[in-house]
Parts: structure tokens; sequence; C-alpha cells
């Protein structure tokens, strides 16, 4: 009887000892499989349209993302602005996106209806990303049946950079000082454009490019028209407002000689621009102006108020990436307050700890802090979002067609923009 139990324990014992073996062998497989899985090189692909210092700041980010992720490496490629939209569509067709990249705020609705956006609403039930610090109007434009499909780093209203040196040469008001002085209008513009121009100097320049006529929109916003009506169905600049917008754009060109002709190459940092348009993010370029003294200051305002355009932009996480869950971690970091901080460097940011932070507003070079508060922070309420639509490459194309007939004197402002609104209604209401 005790021979018999004790090969009874025995065997006991044997089947724990093994049992023991086994689970031990699991968890040891199981663990080395999570540790290859983390292990493995993989390779994002970040694209965007930045310029060189825009990138700098991305790199230093990829250095600190690879300090947590030193499996991950992310490739940058940047592309211009004029032809980023193109670019990701054609890409798309080849199924050959980026993994995350940089949207504006026209791209979103083709994006969105093109389904080539993925969602990332999941980021929300993460409490250490702290998904309430951001605006929450920063947020709408990438929300579409109770999904998340980007999120913003950008939301720069658009601002006046101008040569303080020459209004002083020209014994003229600065901006600010029309601002506040309460002087300062459309029609207080073109004076003032006027005077501070001389041979090889303008006094004025809409466009960064001669693509970019958006800038234009705050001049008819603020005397009550607009590009399109409330439900995007009637191109609706062929008005009075949009009339006067054209016609004081060919004064300031060929009457006054305020503003550089279509094709000039002249740059506000070449000093030889007076007062120049654009969302706040140009002050990376303006930084590093040596020559002169410039400043930032609140748009004119006409009778319905000031607005300035929002140039909202954000990150995307494309559809079809190999390494989804990965592009995911790089997308939380680069909008993580530490991203969005050090973005901040050029980018209004979306996120409330971010915008009211010392950092923002102190960093070197800037603006006076005053000229930031007057013309950014204050503005922010006053700022309307450009239109964006699924057809907007095509509407695009209409309105600088319409541009080039004005820039060769080619047909009356009223003629243009019959044209345009005759190319442009069949593309709304389709």
């Amino acid at each position: 009887m005790i021979k018999k139990l004790g090969i009874i324990f025995l065997v006991i014992f044997l089947i724990a000892v093994s049992s023991a073996c086994n689970k031990d062998s699991t968890t040891t497989a199981s663990n080395d499989k999570g540790s290859k899985a983390k292990d493995k090189q993989v390779e994002l692909t970040f694209m965007m349209w930045g310029n060189e210092a825009h990138q700098e700041v991305y790199n230093k980010l990829i250095g600190k993302f690879n300090e947590t992720h030193p499996n991950i490496k992310v490739k940058m490629e940047s592309v211009p602005f004029p032809d980023y939209q193109q670019k990701i569509t054609v890409l798309a067709a080849g199924r050959e996106l980026p993994d995350v990249g940089w949207v504006a705020e026209r791209m979103v609705p083709q994006f969105m209806q093109n389904g080539i956006l993925d969602d990332v609403s999941s980021f929300k039930d993460d409490k250490e990303y702290k998904m309430d610090d951001f605006f929450p109007s920063t947020l709408d434009l990438f929300r579409k049946d109770d999904k998340l499909f980007g999120i913003p780093f950008s939301t720069p209203p658009e601002v006046l950079f101008y040569n303080k040196d020459l209004f002083l040469k020209a014994g003229e008001k600065t901006p600010n000082e029309h601002v506040q002085a309460g002087t300062w209008n459309w029609e207080q513009f073109e004076k003032s454009a006027k005077a501070i121009s001389a041979k090889g100097t303008y006094g004025a320049n809409f466009f960064r490019d001669w693509n970019t006529w958006i800038p234009l929109l705050s001049h008819t916003w603020s005397y009550g028209g607009d590009l399109f009506d409330k439900n995007q169905t009637k191109f609706t600049w062929n008005s009075s407002q949009g009339v006067e917008t054209l016609k004081m754009l060919d004064r300031m060109m060929f009457k006054d000689g305020s503003h550089p002709k279509a094709g000039e190459q002249v740059s506000f940092e070449s000093g030889k621009i007076g007062m120049f348009f654009d969302v706040y993010s140009y002050v990376s370029r303006a930084r590093e102006v040596k020559d002169f003294a410039w400043d930032i200051a609140p748009l004119p305002e006409g009778p319905e108020g000031r607005f300035p355009m929002l140039g909202q932009a954000g990150y995307g996480l494309f559809k079809g990436s190999k390494h989804p869950e990965e592009a995911k971690e790089l997308l939380k970091f680069f909008t993580s307050h530490e991203g969005i901080s050090a973005t901040s460097t050029y980018f209004v940011p979306p996120r409330e700890s971010v915008l009211s932070s010392d950092e923002f507003v102190n960093q070197p070079n800037n603006p006076p802090a005053e000229s930031i508060k007057r013309a950014v922070i204050d503005e922010m309420d006053n700022a309307r979002l450009q239109a964006g639509h699924i057809e907007w490459q095509k509407i695009d194309n209409a309105i600088q067609f319409g541009f080039d007939e004005l820039f060769g004197q080619l047909k009356k402002p009223e003629d243009i923009l019959k044209g345009m609104e005759d190319k442009i209604d069949p593309l709304l209401k389709k």
C-alpha cells in the first residue's frame, strides 16, 4: 500500500514539474515573440510641405521619437505646397501613400471623400494623450460621422508682416499705430502701400506665390461677401464685394504701382516689400531677417469687421500603411504636448496648454509679445476657415485662370468673376 502511494505521489510530482516546465517554455516563447515584434525594424514615411526650418524641427522630433522607438525609422519627404494635393492623389491611385502626412484644410474634404484617411478616434481613450487639451473647434475640420480623421498642429490666422524701416523712411504711421488709432482699414492700407512704394520697392504683396490668391478673401469678407454660399452650392464671389476686391488689386498693380506684377520675384525678406500677407507660420523665415526691422499687425478692417483667413493644417494617418500601429505611435508623438510644443516654434498651437505658455510667445527673434497678442491670439475669434470642397482642385484652377486674365489685363474684374462663376457653379452642383 505504501509502495503504491509512493508511486502515485511520484507520478503527480513528475506531472507538476512537466507542466511548470511547459508553462515556462510557453511564457518564454511568448515573451521572445513580443520582444521580437517590438524589435522588428520598420520604416515609416512622413510627408509634408515645410521649408528647411520646419524640417529641422521635425528631424529633432524624430530623434526624440527614436529614443523610445528605436526600431522605427522615419523617412521625411517634402513636397512644394502647390503640388502637394495632386501628389497625394497620384500616390493614392498607385497605393503608395505615406504613412503619416500633413493635410491642409482645403484638402481634407477630398481626402475624406476618397476614403484615404484612417480613423484616429481611439486617441481619446488614451488618458495620457489628453485629447481634451485641444481646442474643440480645431478638431471640427477632421470630424465626420462621429469619427476623427486627423489631428491639427497649426491653427494660425493670417497676419500682416510689415517692414518698419520703409514706414519710418516715408514718414508714415505703421499698421500697428493705425490699429491703435482706430484707422486701420482697407482705404488706409491702399494709401499706406502707395506712400511707401518707390522704384523697385512695393508697398504690399498679397501673394506667397502667384497661385496663392486666398489672402484676398479677407478683403471680400470684411465687406460682407464670400466665395460660396453657406451650403457651397453656388459661387458667390461674383458680387459687388468680389468685384471691389479685384479692382483693389488691379489699382495697386497697374495704377499705383504699389504691388508687384505677376511673375516678379520680390520677397519680403529682400526688404523690397512693405507689407506682406501670410499666416503666422511665415515667422520662421521672418526671424532670419537681419537687414531691417519688422513687425506683425492685424489685417485691415472693412465695414463688416476684420476677418483673417484661418490657415489650419493637421496630420493625417493614411490608409494602407504596412505598419498602422507604428504609424499611430508616430502620430501620437507628433501631436502630444511635447510634439506640439516643438512645432509651436513656427505654428499657432491647437493645444490650450501650449498656446497659453510663455514658451510660445517669448521665442528668440519673435515679434514683440504685444504684437503676437494683437495680431494672432486676439484675432482667433474673428478668423475664418478657408473654403474646402471635394472639387477644390478644379475650382482652384478656374480661379487661377481668372487671375491670369487680370494679371494680363485681358478682361475687367466683372467679366473675370462672371467667367469664374460659369466654370465653378457646375462643379458645386455635382
